[in-house]
């Protein structure tokens, strides 16, 4: 069974048009299976009051769908997020008020200049209903975006698989914490299945867990394509956002973005060289795309990208 997963940034109360509403907390998923095709289309409720929603949702994208109402600082947070973690493909619409002179002016020289114009609703669902996406091969990669206790079942987690695929009764671990689980079940749109492969989003019953031990961003994987950093990391590939104005010192407090992970840490320039010193364990795969949030900041709340070794 095929499976897309759609991300909406801006207005999104057309959705409920698109799909039926599923899991609600700061992430809104609506579902909608069409012939053997499964599509979900995922929102973050919190954003713009809290930026650590936005990377989260684009990380879970297949495709994004860009809906602009207004030329604001949001607008242009989703327009860096977008372009820093390097989405390539999507659509772009607004509302016929927009100064479309100033948006080309906004996207210019990144990835969503290249998204393909909407012109209405009608035409997007269209355009959704001919997307086609492929299985990734290799390690099972799958992030893990929401996790509960279910009365006779126990631990079920909830996720998209990036690659690779998982059957009932495999044996995984979970990143960073490094738990080994047994999978007792999947389920797809509510239906069990013994296996399912990349990018379907699954429900998982697993055995050797307890929800309250899962955070979100969490990595269900197998083989050893993920790595760990416990306390601190070399990287080489860093940039600051030209759009922020302050400057980035060893005594602030930060938020890393990566995948759906956000974890506090402090950055420190020693001779040259630059160290990201985290509070808490992160998983990571080689070259994978990083954020740095400070969500008190007066401007942009994105202030600088990377990715790891």
């Amino acid at each position: 069974m095929e499976s897309l997963n759609i991300t909406v940034l801006g207005n999104n109360e057309f959705l409920n048009e698109f799909g039926k509403r599923g899991t609600l907390s700061d992430i809104v998923l609506y579902d909608k299976k069409l012939n053997d095709r499964i599509f979900t289309f995922i929102a973050p409720i919190s954003f713009p009051d809290k930026i650590q929603t936005l990377p989260q949702v684009l990380n879970m994208a297949d495709f994004v769908v860009l809906n602009i109402t207004q030329l604001d600082k949001y607008l242009a947070e989703q327009i860096i997020a977008i372009s820093s973690l390097d989405i390539k493909n999507g659509f772009l619409l607004h509302s016929y008020d927009i100064d479309e002179q100033r948006l080309n002016q906004m996207i210019k020289g990144t990835v969503i200049e290249n998204y393909k114009k909407i012109e209405n609703l009608e035409i997007l669902k269209n355009e959704i209903n001919n997307l086609h996406t492929n299985t990734k091969k290799g390690d099972l990669l799958m992030p893990i975006d929401h996790s509960f206790d279910v009365k006779g079942v126990g631990t079920v987690l909830l996720g998209g698989i990036k690659q690779g695929e998982i059957k009932v009764y495999d044996k995984l671990k979970i990143l960073p914490s490094n738990k080994e689980v047994v999978i007792k079940s999947i389920q797809m749109h509510d239906n069990p299945v013994n296996e399912s492969s990349s990018p379907s989003r699954v429900g998982l019953a697993v055995k050797g867990i307890s929800h309250k031990e899962i955070e979100r961003g969490d990595i269900i994987c197998s083989g050893d394509s993920m790595k760990t950093v416990i306390t601190e990391i070399l990287v080489t590939n860093f940039s600051k956002n030209k759009y922020y104005n302050g400057e980035i010192t060893d005594t602030q407090t930060y938020l890393i973005s990566v995948g759906l992970q956000i974890k506090p840490l402090k950055i420190l320039i020693n001779n040259t060289k630059l160290f990201l010193t985290l509070e808490k364990p992160i998983a990571y795969y080689e070259k994978q795309k990083f954020l740095i949030l400070k969500p008190d900041s007066k401007t942009t709340r994105i202030i600088a990208e990377g990715s790891f070794p």
